[in-house]
């Protein structure tokens, strides 16, 4: 039988708490020890009940949630899932911080008593709490918890072009954190587009672009239909539709529809990578990131079979390793490396096939 997982609820509102518990408490495979009503009470009742995850609301007086997430990853680390008000971009953007310091998922907070979208916030709590069981969990020095300044890099003025090379991601449960490193660390030499699914509900992914754009060398926007593949632009896939490319008499461009979902997903990396293999053929790299299931696993095969080049994300780095096991067992990879490392591996794996051709 699997161990019951223990859980913290933290949250500034007692009858959130109290309605959170409810909720937690009607799964079986988890128990709630305790409830706090800010952070620095969040960070006291870690230290003695030990639970195995945390749910932790952003916005809180005293120690806000950010704070308290910070100190929880680099002091105590365990699976923490951020609790995030609806409506609100600056929430939003502080929920997207709140991943890149680590959080494994975030839900959404049910907005009253007798809310319709209850049934549906038990469901994600479910599949957040779930995904926080099995995570892999390190350490973060205190010295790399500090969100890096809102300050836009100084950055190279690149001509625009159309595409001639592209690298497609894909990321889920984890990715954010990944992508930021992943963006933080990118070259300014890729000659390439840059084509991003990351699993996430489509109001979070213009809060998610502009971060991921103050982090790193190219512009950063969520992708429309019809639009232009530019080289050094970075397009994230608009939410719950699927993204794929075409190759048309002006270069390549964007195609966004509502389709089924694929491998649960929507969007999903597979469309995406297939038909960036059918676009850019060999001149182009695929790159599964951490995240659940098996999304990107039979795209980056595509990739392989078109001549392209496969980065998968390694077990140490990932949180959760399920996307990047199944992508490494389906098509293989040319590297297998932190996100850190994704961005010259990009770069290596592009330039060798450009000298080849």
């Amino acid at each position: 039988m699997r161990q019951t997982k223990r859980v913290l609820v933290v949250d500034d509102s007692a009858f959130m708490r109290r309605l959170i518990t409810e909720i937690i408490e009607s799964m079986p495979e988890f128990l709630v020890v305790g409830t706090c009503c800010d952070g620095a009470d969040a960070i006291q009742k870690v230290q003695t009940l030990r639970p195995d995850i945390v749910t932790l609301d952003i916005e809180m007086p005293g120690m806000d949630g950010l704070t308290a997430l910070s100190r929880i990853m680099s002091e105590m680390p365990r699976p923490v899932v951020m609790l995030s008000a609806a409506g609100s971009d600056t929430g939003n953007s502080l929920t997207i911080r709140a991943l890149e310091l680590g959080a494994v998922e975030f839900v959404r907070k049910p907005s009253g008593p007798v809310s319709v979208d209850l049934a549906v916030v038990r469901s994600e709590l479910l599949r957040a709490l779930t995904a926080a069981s099995i995570v892999r969990v390190a350490q973060t020095p205190t010295s790399g918890v500090e969100p890096v300044a809102d300050i836009p890099a100084p950055r190279r003025v690149f001509t625009p072009s159309p595409a001639s090379a592209a690298v497609v991601i894909a990321a889920s449960t984890g990715g954010p954190k990944a992508l930021t490193d992943l963006m933080s660390h990118l070259p300014d030499s890729l000659d390439a587009a840059i084509l991003v699914v990351q699993h996430m509900p489509a109001d979070f992914l213009g809060p998610f672009a502009r971060r991921l754009a103050q982090l790193g060398p190219f512009p950063v926007a969520v992708a429309r239909d019809g639009q232009r593949v530019m080289s050094r632009n970075v397009y994230v896939a608009p939410g719950n539709l699927h993204m794929t490319v075409v190759r048309e008499a002006s270069g390549v461009v964007v195609r966004t529809e509502a389709g089924p979902s694929i491998c649960g997903a929507r969007p999903s990396a597979d469309p995406l990578f297939t038909s960036a293999a059918k676009a850019f053929g060999g001149n182009l790299v695929g790159v599964v990131l951490t995240g659940m299931g098996r999304d990107g696993s039979e795209g980056l095969r595509a990739v392989r079979l078109a001549g392209g080049g496969a980065v998968v994300q390694d077990r140490a780095s990932s949180i959760i390793y399920g996307m990047p096991r199944s992508a490494l067992a389906f098509a293989g990879a040319d590297r297998v490396v932190a996100p850190r490392l994704v961005g010259p591996a990009m770069v290596e794996l592009l330039q060798s096939r450009r000298a080849v051709a």
